[in-house]
């Protein structure tokens, strides 16, 4: 049995928990906790959990007894005296109200092909897992996670190198850093080629990050701890004053949330020199920010496009930016490529310069979203749509790629644009061709989407006046 066939078996098993009214993102934390104990035996790393609440102790009992103790053993295990153990089952608690479905999800854990499983590696199979649950338009997920191609390609580009410190200041479930790993574990025969030292640096050091949500963080956690990384990965707000730790960095790869701040608040940082509640703007702020000045330093970030034409504040940080830094490429993303999003991306390219002025003389653009398919559920985002792209970027002599979709503008240029970096979109004909047009589902889910997220955004508001009534109130 194939890890994909695995993570089909255990996704199958939501369908038990439907009649305890349990949705996709709580049913993969509720697997995570299990799936934690059982990947602990099949690595023969139990000893870091205590006597009585290993995965033997679990799979012996049924029933009532079960759930009494299944419940009893998460809360053990979240006031334990290890960190990974506490951090991972920190106020863990079941949502599953009926013994018999425990029962028989843990039973069917159980009775997998877990021989197989360890041979193409537990953290790729739980990689699956989480690609599942952003894959169902449902669970709402997939607007956190990034699709694997794109995350390869931007780990590619940027070559990460043993020895530098990495970071994701939006670390979602930690999948941008497992792919750096990974990357430097393919260029270096699985760190064999360093030095003790070097190697235990890229284990406990090499690979940082930071993720506001505490479940998509406990996730993140456990796909840490599968591909056996033990950097420093916390959880908290990096907008914060708990994000200031993460600076002088060798490499960032991130994709930051959309949206504003709730209430449309301003960050709590004082170390961001631009004051703006748009997340993405203060984000990019914190990442070209939090790179050496050493020339190398290097990041790549998924950001909406309103960030690249945003005036105002957005127009004062893209010329800082642009100081400060050599954005020497921005990739214009397909639409449709993030589940259950029908915002329109890109990926800024840039490198930090030794001084504060002057860094940014040419950006090249490359566009990848005109008059290409829609992609979606059932036409997915491979490597291949980045082939081209990859070429241009690599290439000695940008100017020599004879690419319709590769562009470059002069620093000049885009000052003269009120430094818009809006630019670079060919000529659509994507209209005047049937084969073209949207797919009409997308559309759909994409339309839905829009709707739940006015819907959300008004709930806030209304929040928000009934407290300040419940204030006046309470003065009167």
């Amino acid at each position: 049995m194939t890890n994909q066939e695995i993570v089909q078996k255990l996704w199958n098993l939501c369908n038990v928990l439907r009649d305890d009214g349990i949705n996709y993102q709580q049913y993969v934390t509720e697997l995570t906790y299990l799936l934690f104990l059982k990947m602990m035996k099949e690595q023969d790393t139990e000893a870091a959990i205590p006597e009585g609440c290993r995965w033997d102790d679990l799979i012996e009992k049924e029933g009532l007894p079960l759930k009494q103790f299944y419940q009893k053993l998460l809360l053990e295990l979240g006031s334990s005296d290890n960190k990974q153990l506490r951090l991972i089952y920190s106020d863990a608690s079941t949502s599953i109200e009926e013994p018999k479905n425990l029962e028989k999800i843990i039973k069917s854990i159980d009775a997998l092909d877990w021989y197989n499983a360890k041979e193409e590696g537990l953290g790729d199979l739980y990689e699956g897992l989480l690609e599942k649950n952003a894959s169902e338009t449902k669970s709402g997920a997939g607007q956190y996670f990034t699709p694997r191609p794109l995350i390869d390609v931007m780990v590619q580009l940027i070559d990460p190198k043993p020895g530098e410190r990495c970071n994701d200041p939006a670390a979602g479930t930690f999948g941008f850093m497992i792919a750096a790993d990974r990357y430097v574990k393919e260029k270096t025969d699985n760190y064999f080629d360093l030095e003790t030292v070097e190697a235990d640096f890229q284990k406990k050091e090499a690979f940082t990050g930071m993720e506001l949500v505490k479940d998509t963080h406990r996730l993140a956690l456990m796909n840490a701890l599968l591909h056996d990384m033990e950097g420093r990965l916390e959880q908290g707000d990096t907008l914060s004053s708990n994000g200031k730790w993460m600076k002088n960095f060798d490499v960032i790869l991130t994709n930051p949330p959309f949206g504003t701040k709730k209430g449309g608040e301003r960050v709590t940082r004082d170390d961001l020199t631009f004051e703006t509640s748009n997340k993405q703007l203060n984000f990019l702020q914190v990442i070209y920010n939090g790179l050496k000045d050493d020339g190398q330093a290097r990041a790549a970030v998924v950001i909406p496009d309103n960030v690249l034409f945003e005036s105002g504040i957005g127009a004062q940080i893209r010329r800082d930016l642009m100081n400060k830094c050599n954005l020497h490429t921005i990739l214009r993303l397909p639409t449709g490529i993030f589940y259950a999003q029908g915002v329109k991306t890109n990926v800024l390219f840039f490198t930090k310069g030794t001084t504060d002025q002057d860094n940014t003389k040419d950006v090249w653009v490359y566009d990848l979203r005109t008059n290409m398919s829609s992609f979606g559920k059932r036409n997915q985002l491979t490597m291949a749509h980045f082939e081209n792209f990859m070429k241009a970027y690599v290439a000695e002599d940008r100017s020599q790629v004879e690419d319709e979709r590769w562009n470059k503008y002069t620093r000049e240029e885009i000052a003269k644009k009120d430094d818009s970096l809006d630019i670079g979109l060919i000529a659509d004909d994507s209209l005047s061709a049937y084969e073209n047009l949207p797919d009409p589902i997308d559309s759909a889910e994409e339309a839905i989407m829009k709707l739940q997220q006015a819907m959300d955004l008004l709930n806030e508001v209304v929040e928000e006046l009934r407290e300040v009534e419940e204030d006046k109130v309470v003065t009167q």
